[in-house]
């Protein structure tokens, strides 16, 4: 796991294993950026592939996207929340999604859960991701 920005700090509880892929917890000090569900199509809103591993790195991509018009960074992001329409396709290609996630978020890896739904508004969409990011605001801890 990479370090984190000093304005974020992972809570790691003492005597728990320490995950791979995700944190247990984050605090964090700075401007919060709520990034709404983000799906697999491009800027100009088409969903270019059936594959559940494609449109994971386009939404992770979408994502940070909004957060650097934000103004900050993947190592901002402390919550990621992924819906997935089919958990066995998502459980076969963990590999996939893990070489995808590095490519896109590096070694920042916040809070995360994944839930299987039925389906999303946008047909075609077997993905939909939605972040909170915590900016550092340059604001300074007084004792």
């Amino acid at each position: 796991m990479s370090k984190a920005p000093k304005h974020i700090q992972v809570v790691q509880p003492d005597g728990w294993p320490r995950p791979s892929g995700y944190c247990n917890g984050m605090s964090a000090r700075g401007r919060m950026v709520f990034v709404a569900g983000q799906i697999g199509w491009d800027e100009d809103q088409q969903i270019g592939s059936d594959d559940l591993t494609v449109q994971f790195r386009q939404a992770l991509r979408n994502v940070l996207t909004v957060v650097k018009a934000a103004g900050g960074a993947a190592s901002d992001i402390v919550r990621l929340t992924i819906y997935v329409t089919d958990l066995d396709a998502y459980r076969s290609s963990l590999a996939e999604f893990g070489a995808a996630y590095r490519d896109v978020m590096g070694k920042n890896f916040p809070v995360m859960a994944l839930v299987g739904v039925a389906g999303f508004v946008e047909l075609g969409a077997k993905i939909e991701i939605e972040a909170t990011a915590v900016i550092d605001d340059g604001a300074q801890e007084t004792a």
